[in-house]
């Protein structure tokens, strides 16, 4: 009995420390390592000199404190405040780099261009009336150093400069240099002026192919608004094709605008329109506005449109506009396309043709829609009398015309314009 009894205690005695030891491994996994949001109460505090419970050894968290500021990656080591900031600016650093190796791009295209943007003031004289004085007038504009004919020559605006005597014409280059006009060309219809220096040392700007633009690229104007030189803007260009404009000038007839945002101001006029390449896409020429001042709409001379006149005022001194004579209905409206059998107004109406014309020996009658001259679509009436206009004088055109609901090819020989 003795032994059995023995036996029993040690087998109680076993299970209790079996008890004891499983009780203690369920505790520990319930611990949760996290602050307490509230102060433990006095009762539950302390007991005998000491925290009661092992999960609340840590500082009470004060209520001012908010949840967020105190939940962080235990995995990370705190830093202290300075290194957190030193940490933070060299990020924004990097950033700022990547960006900036960017926007160093426009930079380039100003600094590659500036030695080919010149600064125009010309000195005019503008009568008054009879019985009074003439007046004096100062006008600053820009143009861009081009390479006509193997030499350089300013490529400018006729307004600025028109009508000064080429004495009163001073020009200017960025470095300060001053160049000497020797001769002056210059063309109503088209608003471009050609001047001639006497320097041949000089670096001539790179030729873009504006008929490659398109609405919605980047660009660059440099010019001398309001007399402050070599100044820069950017933008983009808004619209192709812009013509029957009312501008100041009524003599502009053959009208091609590139509409652009960047901004344009007087004293623009001349300077250069530049591309993302660095290259010139068009002269600066009007601007829309109410106020006098840039409003977000300027024009632009294409390039391509002004280098074909300079180049004929230099070899020919003057423009030798083609002619194809035919008269053009500026009213062709939707309405009387859909009469016609067209789906659009696209295209120049003929109203008339004079007798013996290009127009006349090519087989064009009274009623066509000339759709398309010279392999190019035609847009509207002023679309084809730019066309034709700077198109060389004796050269055989292909035409596209529509008459009595059918397209027919038709080909002309252009003459020299009897007005030109």
């Amino acid at each position: 009995m003795r032994k059995l009894c023995l036996t029993r205690r040690l087998i109680c005695i076993a299970l209790g420390l079996l008890a004891a030891k499983l009780n203690v491994a369920t505790a520990h996994a319930q611990i949760v390592l996290r602050p307490s949001l509230d102060p433990p109460s006095a009762a539950s505090e302390y007991a005998n000199g000491d925290y009661a419970d092992s999960s609340r050894r840590q500082r009470p968290v004060s209520r001012e404190a908010p949840l967020s500021s105190v939940s962080r990656d235990y995995n990370q080591p705190v830093l202290p405040e300075s290194n957190s900031r030193a940490h933070e600016f060299k990020e924004l650093r990097a950033e700022a780099d990547a960006l900036s190796r960017q926007l160093t791009l426009v930079r380039r295209i100003v600094h590659f261009a500036s030695p080919t943007i010149v600064h125009i003031e010309a000195t005019k004289t503008a009568e008054t009336g009879k019985g009074f004085a003439s007046s004096r007038i100062e006008e600053a504009g820009a143009g861009v150093l081009v390479n006509v004919a193997g030499t350089p020559h300013v490529l400018t605006n006729r307004h600025v400069i028109h009508p000064a005597d080429i004495h009163s014409i001073r020009l200017e280059l960025n470095s300060g240099r001053r160049l000497q006009p020797t001769q002056v060309w210059t063309d109503p219809s088209t608003d471009v002026a050609i001047i001639q220096i006497a320097e041949r040392d000089l670096v001539t700007a790179e030729l873009g192919d504006s008929d490659a633009m398109e609405v919605g690229d980047f660009v660059l104007a440099i010019g001398s608004p309001f007399g402050l030189s070599h100044s820069v803007t950017s933008g983009i260009l808004s619209a192709k094709g812009r013509r029957n404009l009312e501008l100041g000038s009524k003599e502009i007839e053959i009208q091609n605008f590139f509409q652009t945002d960047a901004a344009i101001n007087p004293g623009n006029s001349g300077g250069p329109l530049l591309n993302y390449y660095g290259q010139i896409v068009g002269i600066n020429t009007a601007i829309a506005s109410n106020s006098g001042g840039n409003e977000g709409i300027g024009f632009t001379i294409p390039i391509n449109m002004a280098m074909v006149v300079a180049e004929q005022l230099v070899s020919s001194g003057r423009l030798q506009r083609a002619y194809l004579g035919v008269q053009l209905e500026n009213a062709f409206d939707p309405i009387t396309a859909r009469r016609l059998g067209l789906g659009t107004n696209m295209g120049a109406l003929v109203k008339s043709i004079i007798p013996n014309s290009p127009a006349d020996r090519g087989g064009v009658r009274v009623g066509d829609v000339i759709l398309e001259f010279n392999g190019s679509k035609i847009y509207n009436d002023g679309h084809l009398v730019q066309s034709v206009g700077l198109t060389p004088v004796g050269k055989s055109v292909s035409l596209v015309i529509f008459r009595n609901g059918q397209k027919l090819q038709a080909t002309a020989v252009l003459d020299s314009s009897p007005e030109s």
